[in-house]
Order: structure tokens, then sequence, then C-alpha cells
């Protein structure tokens, strides 16, 4: 069977790997047995992806990015250079916690910054932003943008990663997409057109 994909003849793909249509693995990259990739992806130089995980259609992973078992990535999902991955809430080299890996799920649409680290466990909401360089320690609601370390809210973003600035009816529109966005309690939606 004729594969569909890409991929560098320095990559490095296991044995029962799931890859999709169009999708491109570039250097050194390393797919490991079990993990499955959707279609149109881009995994940039010298990424890890671990047994059991699960990226949608189109993620794009920049450089240096290490994708541990309990990853789970939703569709249009960007994952920035170097940013990282938990997938042990208490790691010891001494200590064998294979069994204990901690789920992490990314919402669709989602950008993690570069440099960024995720600790696992920590849902990532849809088309949230975390900067460049944050931790982030808790959950990120849908439409968020958090900065710093820990992570703090500073902001809601667009689908099309603009920074949302809401009306005193709790309406804001995307400079770009003219979409239009309302809050309520705390909680971000696209309105419906």
């Amino acid at each position: 069977m004729k594969k569909e994909y890409f991929a560098h003849e320095s990559a490095v793909i296991d044995d029962n790997c799931i890859i999709g249509k169009g999708t491109k693995i570039w250097h050194f990259t390393h797919i490991m047995s079990g993990s499955v990739i959707g279609e149109n992806c881009n995994l940039g130089q010298n990424v890890v992806v671990s047994p059991g995980v699960k990226l949608g259609n189109n993620v794009k992973v920049q450089n240096n990015v290490s994708i541990y078992t309990g990853v789970i990535c939703e569709d249009d999902v960007f994952l920035g250079p170097s940013m990282v991955f938990t997938n042990i809430v208490n790691p010891r080299s001494a200590v064998i916690r294979r069994d204990q890996y901690v789920e992490t799920l990314v919402g669709k649409g989602a950008t993690i910054g570069a440099n960024a680290t995720v600790v696992c466990g920590k849902p990532i909401g849809k088309y949230s932003f975390i900067g460049a360089g944050a931790v982030v320690t808790r959950e990120v609601k849908p439409y968020s943008l958090v900065i710093g370390n820990p992570a703090r809210h500073a902001g809601w973003m667009s689908e099309y990663g603009h920074k949302l600035r809401f009306d005193d009816k709790g309406e804001a529109e995307c400079p770009e997409s003219g979409d239009r966005y309302s809050i309520l309690d705390g909680e971000v939606s696209k309105i419906n057109c």
C-alpha cells in the first residue's frame, strides 16, 4: 500500500502507527508505535510522538517538541517551538510510573506558544491561546489568553488569533474575520450569524 504522507529520510517511523494523508514529517522526527496522526499535519524537526498520542487533522508541531503518552490534540492545534508537555504528576527517576500517565486534552484550534510548559491533566480549551514561555498549571478556558508563570488569564482570543475587546453589551468582533463573540458569566462563545 502506497503511503500518502511525506517523511524525510532521517525520520524514524515505527510500525503500527496511523499517519493521515498529506501529513509532512521532517528531519530527525520519531513517530512511535501506537500513535495516531491525522491528515495534513506538519511535524517539524526533532519532534517525538510517543505511543498512544492522538493528533487530529491539520495539527502543526514546530521544532523540538516532545508529545508524550497521554496527550490528545484535536484538529487545528498549533504547538510552538520547544513547548513542553508533561505526563506524570510526580516523576522520580527511581520510581516507574508508566501506568500512571495523565491525559491532557488540547481543544480544537488551540495555540501553545514557544517554550510554554503544560502540566499534565489540565485541559486546554478550544481556540485558547497560551503565550510564549507560559507555565500552565490549571485548566485553560475556551478562547482564553493566558500568559506568565504561573499562567494567568489575560484576555480572550478570536478563532483567528486576535485579542477580543468586549463592549458594554458583552459582544466583540474579530478584526480579521468579522466573526462576532459574546461573553456571559466568564464564558466566551461565537455568535452564530
